[in-house]
Order: C-alpha cells, then structure tokens, then sequence
C-alpha cells in the first residue's frame, strides 16, 4: 500500500441454527427451501402476539461472549432497533444496543494468519432476531420469512485488520469457534453467516491508536462470501487510494456501500445512518432478567474442545504436522470423523494422511460433506488394518478404497487372500533365489558397481507375483541374497 494503512473492521452475523425453536417464538428454527414453512404469529407480529425469550439462544449467546473474552452482563436487556423494510414485519427488530451492556463487550480474540498468531479487540456482540429473506427475480420480489425472528449473534470488531487476509482468516476462525461450541452450522450456503465490512486508510506514519487520524469509514453491507469479504475489501482499499490521490478523499461523506459480484465493485447506497436514526427503546414486552453467577460457570464449564485446541493436540499429542493439524481441524465435522478414527485405534499418523488426502480429495472432487461420505471411520479401519498386517499394499489400499468408495460397498468385500499382498518371508525367498537363479549376468553387473540393477531385480519380482510382493520385504531379502553370491 505504500504510502497509506488500511483500516478493517468487521460486522460478522451468525445465525445460531442449533436450537430447535425461534429467538422469540416457537416457530420451529431450521433450514427449509420450502419458503414460508417455519412460521408463528409472533413472527409475522400479529396483533396480541408477545415474545418469549429463547433461554437455550442466550446460553449460547453468552458462551460465545466468553470464548471472545468479553464481559457478560449482570442484567440482559433487549431493545426495540426501529425501521422500515420489506422483510422486516414488525416494523422494528428485537435487538441490543451497546448501552447498557449486550450479551458481550470489550473482548480480545487470538487469530492465526498465514502462521502468525494474531489479536483483534471485540468492541461488541450482541443476540438479535434475523429479518426474512427477500428473493429478487425480474420484475418482482419475494419475502421468506423462514428466516424472520432465527436468533442472530452480531460480533462487532475494532478495526484491527489491515488487509484482506487477516479479516478473512478471522471470519474462519469465526466460524469453526460458532461450530465446535455447537452453536451454529455457520454454512454460508444456507445464508447463515453475512458481513458488514468497514474500511478506511489513512496515512503511514501517523499514531494508529488516535481515531482522529483514521480516515472516513466506509460500510459495504452484506457481502455473503469469505471470497466476497476478500475481494470487498481489496477493491475498497484500491478506490480509496485513487481517491486521495486525486484529491477527492477529503470531500467523501461517511457512506454505506454494497458489494456487486458481477461488476466486482462497491455501489453508493446511502450516506451512513447512525444509531440515533434507529430510535432505539426498550423491548416493554421483555422485562430486563437477571443472569446469575451460578448459571454463568455452568456455561463457561460446557465450553468444549475448540479447534486451537485441538490443533494443540493433534501436534504435541498425536505428532502431526502444523500443516497437517490445521487442514484437519478446518472443519469440525472432517476433525470429529478424525477422531473417531483415532478411538477406533487407527494409528495418529495413518489416519491424518487418509482423512487429510484421501477423504478430503474424494469430498472436494464430488463436492459434497463428510456426513455424505460413505466411508465411516470403522470402514476405513478396514483398509488400514489390512495395510498395517501386509495384507494390502499401499497401492493395493488405495484401490480398495477406490472401489468402495465408487461401489458404495464395505472395503472388507474387497479384500481377500486372492488378491492379498504376498508378506510370507519364505515364500517371497523362494520367488527370489528363482529370479536370481536365471539371472547370472544382472548379478554380475550388480557386483561390477551397476546400483540401478537392483532395481531390474525388484521388477521382476513384481512381475513376477503380479505386483504383490511386499516391496519392503522385497527388498530386505534381494539385498540378503545378492549379499550371499
């Protein structure tokens, strides 16, 4: 960036999908792509209709406040964020601003980022009810309401980042905390995770802990992608520098943007509405409740295992590899399935390199989830069984798999003594001295100093047994009797 630092800060929304009912009503809090099928009257605010709070939503809400290092409130408050938009029924939306306090304020979060640890202040997060959905086709629009009153945890960060990457890299870490605490599946496919992106620069060399030398913040509105974040963010950064460098940077109103994926720019929507503009009250149909130092341990007590903290363990306790850790921890349910692998008595390694490459390779080749995968850990314990006895090959192993994987039938089908590697020691010397018997010249040359004859000798063994020879032992015995002529 040369001559100016670029400051980020994100806006990340979290719908918590893994409570079975609303944020307010008991309308049934699933993904559906059958539109309008999860609804109640509370939803749609109809008349008479009152909010009940979802005591499992502020558990979770409150769980995450503490894996952020945020403070949590004596007293949980709900507000009423008043505006006017086709997806929003009531008029208004159940919400918590900063004051008094939200269900979390003032944390810090460790991130890593191209295997740097890094750290961001949290200024915010608060529980909010989502709004509908709104389908957009030629010449009408459609409204959802699926989606209307789902909980909703808004984290919001001091603008720490200063590039691309480093905001990316967080909403990853986002989003595997949100699915190892069992809070969110956090799909962005399923609308689950969007992202108000702020950006602004200013120039190098000036205090970065003064606000009052940060630029003028710009918000792009819901971008719905990682990859859009990135590329939000990147363009941004790109039109502010033009900007100052033509002289017009001063002259920019505080504004809110959108991100167009087609154009790949950000558009002017509006000049930037503050809170006051919301009107924000107190919900009067939710009475402030007291949260007890009681109930707050047992949260903190149920936090689970976290993805740092498995990568932790993966490296000190099981011997992995950084690299290897990190692609089996980026998604929980690739890492759960690790772990079963693991109980099973798998050996650490051998399953790392199975999930990590094979079962990884076969997901990202037909696109779908581990939960679609056919092969189970105990299946898989099948195939490696197989290679740790020498019944199989490595190559032999991979073909199994292979063809489990395409015949959707369990590996054991398709290992048998016929078409088993050959690891009988006698059996393999006695192929062996039959070989070297006919093979008076090779051997010679092999004496002469000729290295890459030994090679002709595996050869023909595997031609020999068809390529089942244990090439190990293969060789082990080759060298044995050469040595003896």
């Amino acid at each position: 960036m040369g001559k100016y630092i670029a400051k980020i800060g994100l806006e990340m929304h979290c719908e918590v999908s893994e409570t079975n009912t609303k944020a307010f009503s008991a309308a049934k809090n699933s993904y559906s792509e059958i539109p309008n099928t999860n609804v109640r009257p509370v939803d749609m605010a109809f008349p008479g209709t009152l909010p009940v709070v979802n005591k499992e939503a502020v558990r979770m809400a409150l769980m995450a406040s503490m894996i952020l290092n945020c403070k949590q409130p004596e007293y949980m408050y709900f507000e009423r964020k008043n505006y006017y938009y086709p997806d929003l029924p009531k008029g208004f939306q159940i919400t918590q601003e900063t004051k008094p306090i939200p269900v979390g304020i003032y944390g810090e979060v460790e991130y890593e980022c191209d295997g740097e640890l890094k750290k961001v202040r949290v200024n915010n997060l608060h529980l909010e009810e989502d709004a509908a959905s709104l389908d957009h086709f030629y010449d009408t629009s459609n409204i959802d309401y699926n989606r209307a009153g789902v909980p909703l945890l808004e984290l919001v960060t001091e603008p720490d980042f200063h590039n691309a990457n480093e905001a990316v890299a967080f909403l990853e870490h986002m989003r595997s905390v949100y699915q190892y605490a069992g809070i969110s599946e956090a799909d962005s496919k399923k609308g689950q995770i969007r992202c108000d992106v702020n950006v602004s620069i200013m120039e190098e060399g000036l205090d970065e802990s003064d606000p009052k030398n940060w630029g003028t913040k710009v918000e792009i509105k819901n971008v719905n992608s990682f990859g859009g974040v990135r590329d939000t963010i990147n363009y941004e950064i790109e039109r502010q520098i033009e900007l100052k460098e033509t002289g017009e940077y001063e002259q920019m109103e505080q504004q809110t943007r959108r991100w167009d994926e087609e154009s790949g720019t950000t558009i002017y929507m509006r000049s930037k509405v503050d809170a006051i503009d919301y009107k924000y009250f107190v919900e009067p149909n939710i009475p402030k409740f007291k949260i007890t130092k009681e109930w707050l341990k047992e949260i903190k007590a149920s936090i689970p295992e976290l993805a740092m903290d498995r990568k932790k363990k993966y490296i000190d306790k099981f011997g992995l590899s950084a690299y290897d850790a990190s692609v089996l921890v980026k998604e929980k349910n690739i890492s759960d399935y690790y772990e079963e692998c693991v109980k099973l008595g798998i050996d650490a390694k051998v399953a790392a390199n199975w999930v990590s490459v094979n079962i990884v390779g076969e997901l990202n080749k037909e696109d779908i989830t581990i939960k679609d995968f056919y092969i189970t850990p105990a299946m898989l314990k099948q195939i490696t069984d197989a290679l740790s006895s020498g019944l199989l090959s490595s190559k032999q192993a991979k073909e199994v798999f292979a063809k489990a994987v395409e015949e959707q039938k369990e590996p054991k089908n398709f290992i048998s003594k016929e078409n088993a590697q050959i690891s009988d020691e006698s059996e393999l010397t006695k192929i062996i001295v039959e070989i070297l018997d006919n093979s008076a010249t090779q051997i010679e040359q092999y004496k002469g100093g000729r290295d890459n004859i030994f090679d002709y000798f595996v050869g023909q063994v595997m031609k020999n047994t068809r390529g089942k020879a244990n090439p190990v032992m293969t060789k082990e015995i080759l060298h044995k009797e050469l040595d003896k002529r």
